[in-house]
């Protein structure tokens, strides 16, 4: 399962973006896919520079210094006790991932993370490396903090298989779904300034939403509405893949949705959807009177301290950034999609970043708390959005636009090219990153869960981030 971005991977009536929960029928029951088949094969010259020796790149780093919920809502999830602990076993179709020998190594501190001692950073070393031969990534970059542990940052691999530049730190990506998680603070801003109601319906803010006077904000961000996910219309797949250059209006998105019977009544399952976000983001516009982007930077991006993270109207990449490699193609052989347009992810998935400002983020959405110790929005609102409601994963929920897998909060990101993970463990005060320049699936499993769940059965034995393979690509 991912709770990853716009995606394009298709089946008939399948949340592209969401592994093992597929969409159900008009008035159907959700169903878990089976996940056997395999992915599509990589053509020839699609093989990651170096996969049997990657070159390493170790810099130094610096530790990182509403309204009530219904009844029937579960209770919160506080940040400094997260829900779920325990690993649970990887899926059988996905790779070999040998849990961590733990002789020698130190034991777990009280929060559940392992000292990073050179014996840890060398398994973490053999484990990513392991991972990239497996999968054959290109180029990836995991940052691990701790206030009291220790940290490890390193790239490995290659930013550009063309030149054979250097995976590094610096490098600009694209994050792809976790602009939710910036979209969804947005609306919790406007929800604390008194403009946008959590249980307001959406046809209060956005007219022609199907089921749009039952649908609710919470609903939204909570991925429970049941509105059709746009990406997973054969139509936009099209459009996309035959110029992926092209420009998308937020409309021409969720026409593509629209066109489409509502999947189930809002509220009555969870359906990981990129429409949802699509309208949480004409709410921010409406409410704040300005574009996304420039709301984001100004409220969101520059309270934080993210210098190097932005919200892109084009196809514009700062440099320097990385190549980014794709089979989700017109031809399906592999492509470089550095320079494809992601207007079509909009407030789902467009964002840029880079690892140390993802490592800011990560606590401070999980914390709703700014570097500086003031709040990003209230302390009764972060409540709000920490409440998980179970998806069908064990240990794994989400709330309004966030998860917490087996503890660890936060979320991941794959949009053509590229893959991301940022998420934070409350009991430890530790974040982890990964970022990485495919998103082309190894046994059906996406390689950012892949590079999450050896990184964590390793450091946080007892919080293993382990997620499903999703549905396989058509």
């Amino acid at each position: 399962m991912s709770f990853a971005s716009p995606r394009l991977r298709r089946s008939a009536v399948a949340a592209a973006a969401l592994g093992i929960l597929a969409g159900p029928a008009a008035g159907g029951a959700a169903v878990a896919l089976p996940s056997a088949a395999p992915a599509p094969p990589s053509p020839p010259g699609s093989s990651s520079a170096s996969a049997t020796s990657p070159s390493v790149t170790s810099p130094s780093a610096t530790s990182p210094s509403a309204t009530s919920p219904s009844a029937t809502s579960p209770s919160v999830t506080e940040p400094t006790s997260p829900s779920g602990s325990g690993s649970t076993s990887p899926s059988s179709t996905g790779p070999t991932t040998p849990s961590a020998p733990s002789a020698g190594l130190p034991p777990p501190s009280a929060g559940g993370v392992r000292p990073l001692t050179p014996a840890v950073q060398q398994q973490l070393d053999a484990a990513v490396q392991r991972v990239m031969q497996q999968a054959n990534i290109p180029g990836v970059t995991v940052g691990v903090w701790t206030p009291d542990q220790g940290q490890y940052v390193k790239s490995f691999g290659v930013a550009d298989k063309s030149t054979g530049a250097k995976m590094s730190p610096g490098l600009y990506l694209r994050i792809g779904s976790e602009t939710k998680t910036f979209t969804v603070t947005a609306v919790l801003q406007l929800v604390d300034q008194g403009k946008v109601g959590l249980d307001d319906t959406i046809d209060k803010y956005v007219g022609g939403v199907p089921n749009g006077d039952k649908i609710t904000i919470r609903q939204l961000a909570g991925m429970r509405s049941g509105l059709f996910n746009y990406s997973a219309d054969e139509d936009f797949y099209k459009a996309l893949t035959s110029d992926p250059q092209r420009p998308f209006t937020p409309q021409q998105l969720l026409d593509y949705s629209f066109k489409h019977p509502v999947l189930f009544p809002p509220g009555q399952q969870f359906y990981y959807c990129n429409t949802n976000l699509i309208l949480l983001g004409l709410v921010v516009e409406k409410e704040s009177g300005q574009k996304l982007n420039d709301y984001i930077q100004q409220k969101v991006l520059d309270p934080v301290g993210l210098k190097h993270t932005l919200f892109p109207t084009g196809n514009e990449f700062p440099t320097p950034h990385s190549q980014g490699y794709t089979n989700q193609t017109a031809t399906g052989k592999v492509e470089d999609s550095a320079d494809w347009n992601p207007s079509w992810g909009w407030a789902a998935g467009a964002m840029i970043s880079q690892l140390d400002d993802l490592r800011v983020w990560a606590r401070t959405v999980a914390t709703g708390k700014l570097p500086d110790g003031g709040d990003m929005i209230s302390p009764a609102t972060q409540r709000q959005r920490l409440i998980t409601p179970p998806t069908p994963i064990a240990g794994a929920g989400y709330g309004l636009g966030i998860f917490n897998v087996q503890g660890w909060i936060g979320h991941n990101g794959s949009l053509p090219g590229y893959e991301s993970l940022t998420i934070y463990l409350p009991s430890a005060q530790a974040t982890l990153v990964v970022m990485l320049n495919t998103d082309i699936n190894y046994k059906n499993q996406e390689p950012s869960t892949l590079f999450g769940q050896a990184v964590t059965r390793i450091i946080s034995p007892d919080h293993v981030f382990d997620l499903p393979a999703e549905p396989a690509a058509r």
